[in-house]
């Protein structure tokens, strides 16, 4: 089973579009599924995420916010799997 990684972002969002690069670099080597979830007009989302996009989530967990250092992704993605 493929974990899913979860991007919150912000349309025009520039640390969003540099997130989802370095996981885009990342997917193929870890082989993993982006979902791109925007928070723009949801308020639900909007307070719970505010100004902390983007907001990185592995299998539905937080794992960061603002920017993905490929280290710690691939660390956190590892533990996430020994887990399931």
């Amino acid at each position: 089973m493929r974990n899913l990684v979860t991007v919150y972002s912000r349309r025009n969002c520039h640390l969003c579009d540099v997130a989802e690069e370095v996981l885009n670099q990342l997917k193929e080597e870890l082989d993993f599924d982006i979902e791109k979830v925007f928070i723009d007009g949801d308020s639900s989302l909007e307070k719970q995420f505010g100004e902390q996009v983007p907001v990185i989530l592995i299998d539905g967990k937080q794992h960061d916010f603002f920017r993905v250092n490929p280290v710690r992704f691939k660390s956190s993605l590892e533990k996430h799997r020994q887990h399931q």
